[in-house]
């Protein structure tokens, strides 16, 4: 617990239960079986913290989830089995991402290098994580900038605004996120070799870095979770 009013997973356990979502879902033997999953990731994220993102995610998912239960009772016209086509992809991806959305929100750059730093891992596969972790954040923080600027000249960054006036929005929206986006990944790259990322020396951390009691647990779920799996 470390003195804070939610749970802290080791960032090893993160990565685990990442590769556990993976098989889990690409293995799923029923749509009931990735709603289990997705109800799982909503428990760690409200234990990690993240109360707000997990229910809203589980919500999210439960909708798409009726809405494919009935799809799948309808009938089986060329746009019917589209649908269905695009929810199945839809279905294999989400668990996925919803895991890596609270990974990314829990795990602070310097746990992470000092988790993997542990377990040997090569710089080759440390290091794009490592930018990766800071990336996404950075990028978010600049869609929020760039939608604050749209608003000054009077453009909706919305889908109301999108219809209204596409190419307009389009011009304020996704050019200068691209922009950014080459930007960001630069100025960070630099960022963290100046910072002495490629440093072969041991990491030091103020936040101890340790496998727990509550890690083993939690992969021991998601583990007898995914073996369950394979037998329904």
């Amino acid at each position: 617990m470390n003195g804070s009013p939610h749970l802290r997973f080791d960032p090893r356990t993160k990565i685990l239960l990442i590769l556990l979502c993976v098989l889990s879902t690409a293995m799923a033997p029923s749509l009931s079986y990735v709603l289990g999953l997705v109800s799982m990731i909503a428990l760690l994220g409200i234990l990690g913290g993240k109360r707000l993102y997990a229910l809203v995610g589980l919500m999210v998912y439960a909708v798409l989830f009726l809405l494919t239960k009935a799809a799948l009772a309808g009938g089986e016209t060329t746009l019917h089995t589209t649908l269905i086509a695009f929810l199945g992809l839809f279905h294999k991806v989400y668990p996925c991402g919803f895991l890596a959305g609270i990974v990314i929100a829990t795990t602070k750059v310097s746990e992470f290098l000092s988790a993997m730093h542990r377990i040997r891992a090569p710089q080759s596969l440390t290091i794009p994580l490592a930018v990766m972790l800071r990336y996404l954040p950075t990028i978010r923080e600049d869609w929020r900038f760039i939608k604050d600027a749209m608003r000054l000249r009077d453009v909706s960054p919305s889908l109301k605004g999108l219809l209204s006036q596409p190419v307009m929005t389009a011009e304020c929206l996704y050019v200068p996120l691209m922009m950014s986006a080459s930007r960001a990944a630069d100025e960070l790259s630099i960022a963290s070799v100046t910072r002495g990322i490629e440093n072969p020396a041991p990491r030091t951390c103020l936040t101890q870095i340790r496998f727990g009691l509550v890690d083993l647990l939690t992969v021991f779920c998601f583990g007898v979770y995914f073996v369950t799996g394979q037998f329904l």
